[in-house]
C-alpha cells in the first residue's frame, strides 16, 4: 500500500437500525474526497478511508467482511499489512452495526475517533475533539431518513470547527439492506464548491423530490417543495391524478404536454408499457 490521495477529512459511518440501510458521509478540503472515502456494500458492511487515504482498505474491508471477518479482524489485517499504517485514518462497520476504527498516530492533528452504537465518527486535521464527537451525539439523536441523519453528523461536526483548512468537498453514500453490490439508496458528491454541505443539502432535498415522485400520495407539493423544475411538477401532478384515478384532470395534464410536444405521447406510452404510470389506457386515450 501507498499514500495514494491525501484526503484530510472527517467522516460518519452509520447503519440505520429501522431499515438496515449502510451509509457513510464525509466532508473534506479535499477535492474530489467523496470518490475516495466513501465504500458501502448492501448487506455487508461501510468503510471510509482517509487521512492519507488509501482506497484498497474500503475495497479489501468489505471483501473480508463479506468472507466473515469482523471489522475489527479486517481492519487488524489490512493495518499489518500497510507501511504507512499510521498516517491512515480507517473506519469499518459491518451489517450487524459492530465497527473498528484505526486513527494511525502521525494523522495530522487534531485527530481522532469516537465509536458509538452502530454509528463511528473519525476526523484528522480539525479544530478538535468536538469535531468527531458532535457528529455521534448529531446522529443519535436526530430523526429521518439515515442520509438525513448522516447530514446532521456533518452540518455538527462543521459547527464545532470542521477542517481547520477550509471546506470544498461533501458527499453521502448510503446502500441498503439488502441487493447487489451496485445497488444504493442514496449516493450524493460535491466534488468542489465554496459550500459543499449547502450544496449536499440541495442534492439532498432535489433527492428526496425525484424519489417521491409518483411514489408516495401528493408528490406534486413534494416536488415543488425541494425545488423540482417546473416539468418534472408537472408529471408529479400526473402522478398524482393517475394514482387518485382523477382520469380528467389527468387527461388534462397529458394534453398540456403533448401540446407543447407531440413526442411526450410516446414518452407516456413508454411508461404505460412498463407499468410506472397508473390507469395509462384511460389518460392515454386519444380523442
Amino acid at each position: 500500500m501507498a499514500a495514494r490521495e491525501a484526503c484530510l477529512t472527517y467522516s460518519i459511518v452509520a447503519r440505520d437500525a429501522e431499515t438496515g440501510e449502510l451509509g457513510v458521509g464525509i466532508q473534506s478540503r479535499a477535492f474530489r474526497s467523496g470518490g475516495v472515502v466513501p465504500w458501502a456494500l448492501p448487506g455487508v458492511g461501510a468503510v471510509a478511508t482517509q487521512a492519507f487515504s488509501e482506497k484498497s482498505y474500503g475495497a479489501l474491508g468489505l471483501e473480508l467482511m463479506r468472507a466473515g471477518k469482523t471489522p475489527e479482524q479486517a481492519l487488524a489485517a489490512l493495518v499489518a499489512a500497510d507501511p504507512l499504517a499510521s498516517h491512515r485514518q480507517v473506519s469499518m462497520l459491518a451489517a450487524d452495526g459492530t465497527a473498528a476504527v484505526h486513527t494511525g498516530d502521525a494523522c495530522i492533528p487534531a485527530a481522532g475517533h469516537r465509536i458509538g452504537d452502530a454509528v463511528t465518527a473519525q476526523a484528522n486535521c480539525v479544530e478538535g475533539p468536538a469535531v468527531w464527537e458532535s457528529m455521534v451525539d448529531a446522529f443519535t439523536e436526530s430523526n429521518g431518513s439515515l442520509q438525513r441523519r448522516l447530514f446532521a453528523g456533518l452540518e455538527a461536526a462543521e459547527a464545532a470547527g470542521g477542517d481547520w483548512r477550509g471546506r470544498q468537498a461533501a458527499a453521502i453514500h448510503v446502500v441498503p439492506a439488502e441487493g447487489q453490490s451496485w445497488d444504493t439508496a442514496c449516493e450524493l458528491r460535491v466534488d468542489d464548491h465554496e459550500d459543499p454541505l449547502g450544496e449536499l443539502r440541495r442534492l439532498l432535498d432535489l433527492h428526496d423530490g425525484y424519489t417521491a415522485l409518483g411514489e408516495v400520495d401528493n408528490s406534486a407539493a413534494v416536488a415543488r417543495r425541494t425545488g423540482l423544475a417546473a416539468i418534472d411538477v408537472h408529471f408529479a401532478e400526473l402522478f398524482d391524478a393517475a394514482r387518485a384515478g382523477e382520469l380528467e384532470r389527468g387527461r388534462a395534464l397529458v394534453a398540456e404536454l403533448v401540446r407543447q410536444d407531440e413526442r411526450w405521447r410516446a414518452y407516456l406510452r413508454a411508461l404505460a408499457d412498463l407499468e410506472y404510470l397508473p390507469n395509462a389506457a384511460e389518460l392515454l386515450t386519444e380523442e
